[in-house]
């Protein structure tokens, strides 16, 4: 049976009736099944122990959504030396058959997105479309990256020589450690996982300490799917007691992270050291954040712009790494920019996530919402003063009020380092060319866009602007499987553009074979 081509997975619509009971179902079936236990899953072997790590829903932290047990050092070890020996039998497997299970998974996911959906509301604050993008994300990536697989596993293009047949063929590379973030819990996990394993790699996976149930909602639909035991081994524990351990294994063929910059320079850094007995150089796919801008001109629709920074900037609690932390804005329309955005930041409902209601749920943690309040008072501290918000929102959750903060300094703390919560910093420019400068000033390169009508300072922002992914005249978040290849440039990571053609490049190796035609 043909493949039908690649199609990015619809969004729910909420405002029709029939929906939006499917979803209100789904967090009931959610909410009878929080605090339960889940243990590690190492080949066939399934592990409780007696730390555990306990996962909670930041709209209400007093309650539980799930237990896991936590991996030691031995547990992650011989998570390592398990996938090693899966390998070499995982490896030999039919790539078309290898997609086959992605293919399955799909359709499992999408028969029961809502559930996905609504573990994400509970596990990490997601509001009901933010985390109904995150399931279909996760759909597209299966979908795409098993399609993938079929291109990359057929007769490749190679020039004919002579008394000679020729061919190239694209095999795995060996046992990868799959460390996702927790803001995109379902969509980057199963990204970065299922391209690693129909590529013909095994797996350690290690979910974010702050989404472990989503990740193990994705390891269960993986063995509903028949996937072997082994393929995918599943560990839950914080990095600083495991990560280290499977980063440096020299069993370890590649590591695919998300996260902070810090943790991300630090997986680079120790990846690069030869091990006894390792035989290869370790490949990294880094993906590290960013402090994204999107400019104003002078020469375009203000309030549409105005909208695009408010959902660019507030979208999940501004927790995206390609959401906008800064606005430049051109100096002649800039105290009308102000006034319409204030309008429009004025109106955001903040509470749980599990609320339709709101706009904004809380922040992942305590820990985050302390580091973003501590980041407000510093942006005001050095001389910015607040257009709105700067406080905590009602509420026993970590509520943040949607906050604005004019930025005199474009070198301003608050300017230059990724803050991952819900403030914007705007900041003055005395036109469009200043106004990039000022967009390249900081050590990341991830996404950024322009909104203007002038199409002489669009194709010059499309060739200056240094970010990955470039947006004109739209928002700058939400990026689509196969439509916007997503990766930054500098601190922003390795530009592993995921969801695109390349990326499984990355987690496979060519192999040339030369065959001498006898007469």
């Amino acid at each position: 049976m043909p493949i039908k081509p690649f199609k990015n997975e619809p969004l729910t619509d909420f405002s029709k009736p029939a929906n939006r009971k499917a979803m209100e179902k789904a967090l009931e079936y959610v909410k009878v099944t929080l605090g339960r236990e889940y243990p590690l899953s190492i080949g066939n072997e399934e592990i409780h122990t007696e730390g555990k790590l306990i996962s909670i829903n930041p709209s209400r932290p007093g309650q539980v959504v799930g237990v896991f047990s936590k991996a030691n050092t031995d547990q992650a070890e011989k998570a390592v030396e398990i996938a090693s020996t899966k390998f070499k039998e995982w490896k030999l497997v039919d790539p078309k058959k290898r997609a086959e299970y992605l293919f399955k998974a799909a359709k499992l996911m999408r028969q029961r997105k809502h559930e996905f959906s609504a573990v994400m509301i509970y596990e990490v604050g997601k509001t009901w479309p933010e985390a109904d993008a995150d399931t279909a994300e996760a759909i597209d990536f299966l979908e795409f990256y098993a399609r993938e697989m079929l291109r990359y596993a057929a007769k490749q293009p190679i020039i004919k020589f002579k008394g000679e047949k020729n061919e190239l063929k694209y095999i795995p590379l060996g046992v990868g450690i799959i460390v996702p973030p927790w803001n995109f819990a379902l969509a980057i996990l199963t990204g970065m996982t299922s391209a690693a394993i129909v590529a013909g790699n095994t797996v350690v996976l290690k979910p974010s300490s702050d989404s472990p149930l989503t990740g193990w909602m994705f390891f269960n639909l993986m063995r509903e799917a028949g996937l072997p035991a082994g393929v995918i081994n599943f560990i839950t524990g914080s990095g600083a007691s495991i990560g280290d351990v499977l980063v440096a294994h020299p069993k370890t063929r590649f590591v695919s992270f998300t996260g902070s910059k810090e943790t991300g320079i630090h997986i680079y850094e120790l990846a690069s050291k030869i091990q006894p007995g390792q035989k290869w150089l370790k490949r990294v796919l880094i993906e590290m954040g960013g402090k994204d801008s999107i400019i104003i001109d002078d020469q375009t629709d203000l309030d549409a712009a105005a909208q695009a920074a408010v959902v660019s900037a507030f979208g999940f609690q501004g927790q995206k790494c390609s959401a906008a932390s800064r606005v430049i804005i051109v100096e002649k329309v800039y105290d009308k920019f102000i006034e319409i955005l204030k309008s429009k930041v004025d109106k955001i409902t903040v509470g749980e996530s599990d609320n339709p209601g709101n706009y904004m749920g809380p922040v992942v943690n305590k820990n985050s919402e302390e580091k973003i309040l501590s980041y407000i008072r510093k942006g005001l501290d050095e001389g910015g003063y607040l257009i709105c918000g700067g406080g905590k929102a009602d509420g026993e959750g970590y509520f943040i009020q949607p906050t604005v903060i004019a930025v005199i300094n474009p070198m301003a703390t608050i300017a230059q380092e990724e803050i991952f919560g819900p403030v914007l910093a705007v900041i003055k420019a005395k036109d469009f060319d200043q106004a990039l400068e000022i967009a390249n000033n900081t050590e990341f390169g991830l996404t950024g866009g322009v909104w203007t009508k002038n199409r002489k300072k669009i194709e010059k922002a499309k060739e200056v602007f240094h970010v990955g992914n470039f947006y004109i005249n739209r928002k700058i978040t939400g990026a689509l499987v196969g439509v916007h290849p997503f990766g930054g440039f500098n601190m922003s990571g390795t530009n592993s553009k995921a969801g695109g053609r390349d990326y499984l490049l990355l987690l496979m190796q060519a192999k040339a074979i030369s065959e001498k035609i006898s007469k």
